[in-house]
């Protein structure tokens, strides 16, 4: 723990981000550090149960995931969503969400779609149109369901591969390595973003 406060203290934090990578990844590390930001933007209103169904369906179309679509679908429908834009959602199509959610959905599949790698600009208008804490709050929702997907893709093809729908740009291997290696690196990276936190590193940086 003191070796990650040491590295953690220098300006830039370059250097403890380089300790982190080597290990966690960066959708553990940022899934897990960036959930209470949307849980506490949910418990002062700020966030609808319906609003972060829909950024965490429009990353999940982004990214394919088959077990996420249906998880959230049925979250969705809980939320109040209708069954007509559940699935416009799931086909990349947003012309039916609340117009005050468009700007967040859009950044939510630009962040996906990046691979977690947003531009700076984007950011800025997400944070000029929504304020600082709202913003933190559809990046946590964002940050959440990209770790989940980082799980999920590799558990649908898991699945698949026993129904006789194996996914050519899967393997057996990197489905055992993603379920097995997470049991370790989830843990891994609840500590490094308790360390984080503590030493009140950025939420987003833009050092990629």
């Amino acid at each position: 723990m003191c070796c990650f406060l040491v590295l953690a203290s220098s300006s830039s934090g370059a250097l403890y981000r380089s300790v982190r990578l080597a290990f966690t990844s960066d959708r553990n590390f940022f899934g897990i550090r960036s959930a209470p930001y949307m849980s506490k933007s949910k418990r002062n209103n700020e966030l609808s149960s319906g609003f972060i169904e829909r950024i965490m369906l429009a990353v999940t179309e982004v990214n394919g995931c088959e077990i996420c679509s249906y998880a959230h679908t049925k979250m969705a429908l809980e939320a109040g969503m209708s069954n007509e834009e559940i699935q416009k959602m799931l086909s990349g199509v947003i012309a039916d969400i609340p117009s005050n959610e468009v700007q967040a959905v859009i950044f939510a599949q630009h962040y996906a779609d990046s691979r977690g790698r947003p531009s700076k600009e984007t950011w800025d208008r997400i944070v000029e149109s929504y304020g600082l804490t709202k913003s933190y709050g559809i990046l946590g929702a964002i940050r959440a369901i990209m770790m989940g997907n980082a799980y999920g893709i590799p558990w649908s093809s898991f699945v698949n591969r026993f129904k006789g729908r194996s996914d050519k740009r899967s393997s057996l291997l990197y489905e055992a390595e993603v379920i097995i290696l997470g049991s370790i690196l989830i843990p891994v990276a609840i500590v490094h973003a308790i360390v984080a936190s503590l030493l009140r590193l950025k939420i987003i940086d833009f050092l990629y």
